[in-house]
């Protein structure tokens, strides 16, 4: 210590006090040990182009029905711009189906009222309000709305998004450009915001524990139900109601996408045909909005109330490919990595696992690298033909966002019932597959102990869920 120092004699009144303490020369005691705590779904709650509601859309996905349809001026949300600036964006769209929910009144239809009339509605953009939905029914089909103070801080929230609301985004630049600034709404942050969604549902029902929202592109929902898990098993809560969400049907949105030549273009005529995973016409994803909520609850816990119990979510991996902002790796390593190590947490061996719902979007090279990485890591389980495996966005599209929370569902749920949902649009495989080593064309009853859901993203993001029934 330099004599001349100002602060000398401070210094040395602290030393004397730590030392006399005794605090700082004892050693710290290791951190506690967490129990294992088991993690399994107790409620499920969907919005997507199927329908408003689990059972409608389950029904209809199991069918070989589809969400899909063409793209109209209307979906572009320009109201605000000049008439021929509407026909003009739509005109120069390359990609002109999407995925849309179905909104409305009737049953199995979104009713965006409900969820907008709110001391907080003018801050509800819809992105949020189709969270709100899912995890009403989710909550609901749980029986878990908790009203204890201590249950209200031990339930949490982790429900991400992708994009948000680029509408808003694209509304409030044109009122930049028009120099009309002072119309901006006061709502216009809250209504963007991706975290938003998870601070709604957690405001609405005074949940006080964990508010997370994962934003990892079209792994999003995956990711989130993972974290969300972890947070049940290091004891940050007994109950998460977690998931993704997207609304993303606008015309920056689109016109973004068809830039980057990522859309199909060439079922413009035929909409219902343009999402093909594995198909060999396959040439590009269908644009999807909607959201997946699951609650999920430690074992315990959902037994001590009776809950019912669909799955039990036994493995999460993840991974980066570390290789290209949209391409995956030729070998499908980052696949691999996180499917691995979902396996490796559940305890499960390759061949226990029955069912793969596949994140395939319907493109050239993200279907093969996929197929080709499932056929590696699972290698004489899958081209026996022991191994079902689809891809449901040949009936959704792809949801972004949301994708891999609403597959996730679908993987419960093909748990729950029995039944391998179908890959729609397959009608010439490509030249990969062979015989034993075939998506599904067809939804196929079967005993379903354990399945894996796949969602990768944008940066070479990596998720996979594996849900296995309880033992």
């Amino acid at each position: 210590m330099h004599r001349w120092c100002k602060l000398a004699p401070l210094c040395r009144r602290n030393h004397r006090y730590f030392s006399s303490s005794g605090g700082s020369h004892e050693p710290l005691k290791p951190p506690p040990l967490f129990p294992q705590r088991r993690v399994v779904v107790t409620g499920l709650g969907m919005v997507t182009p199927l329908g408003c509601g689990v059972e409608t859309t389950w029904k209809r996905l199991i069918k070989g029905e589809s969400g899909i349809r063409a793209l109209s001026i209307e979906d572009l949300k320009m109201s605000a711009f000049e008439k021929d600036t509407q026909l003009y964006t739509f005109d120069q769209l390359t990609s002109k189906v999407a995925a849309i929910v179905p909104c409305g009144t009737k049953l199995g239809e979104f009713n965006e009222a409900l969820w907008v009339e709110s001391k907080h509605g003018k801050s509800i953009s819809k992105f949020i309000s189709y969270a709100l939905c899912a995890a009403d029914e989710a909550l609901r089909d749980a029986d878990w709305v908790p009203s204890e103070q201590e249950e209200k801080e031990k339930t949490g929230v982790s429900i991400g998004g992708g994009i948000g609301s680029m509408g808003d985004i694209m509304d409030a630049s044109q009122l930049i450009c028009e120099k009309r600034i002072r119309r901006l709404s006061p709502f216009f942050v809250p209504r963007i915001l991706i975290n938003m969604a998870a601070g709604h549902v957690s405001m609405k029902y005074g949940f006080q524990g964990p508010n997370h929202a994962a934003v990892t592109a079209c792994a999003t929902g995956a990711n989130s139900i993972g974290d969300a898990a972890r947070m049940i098993q290091f004891g940050d809560a007994d109950v998460m109601v977690a998931g993704g969400t997207e609304a993303s049907i606008d015309a920056l949105s689109i016109a973004g996408f068809c830039r980057l030549k990522a859309l199909a273009t060439k079922y413009n005529s035929t909409p219902q045909e343009a999402s093909r995973p594995f198909d060999s016409e396959r040439a590009g994803f269908v644009i999807g909005e909607g959201a997946g909520v699951l609650v999920l609850e430690e074992l315990e816990h959902a037994k001590k109330r009776g809950a019912k119990i669909y799955a039990e979510l036994r493995g999460y991996g993840m991974s980066g490919d570390a290789h290209h902002i949209t391409q995956p790796h030729a070998d499908g390593r980052g696949a691999i990595l996180a499917m691995s190590r979902a396996l490796k947490q559940s305890g499960l061996r390759h061949d226990q696992v029955d069912y793969v719902n596949a994140h395939a979007t319907s493109t050239p090279l993200g279907d093969m690298v996929e197929a080709q990485a499932i056929e590696s890591l699972f290698s004489g389980h899958v081209t026996s033909g022991a191994l079902a495996f689809s891809s449901t966005k040949g009936a959704i599209g792809h949801l972004l966002g949301a994708a891999g929370a609403v597959e996730a569902i679908f993987t419960v749920l093909a748990i729950h019932h029995g039944i391998a949902p179908l890959s729609l649009n397959m009608s010439n495989p490509d030249p990969i597959f062979k015989k034993g080593f075939m998506p599904l064309t067809k939804s196929k009853e079967m005993q379903i102990k354990a399945a894996l859901s796949n969602a990768f993203g944008f940066g070479g993001t990596n998720a996979a869920l594996l849900f296995a029934t309880i033992s």
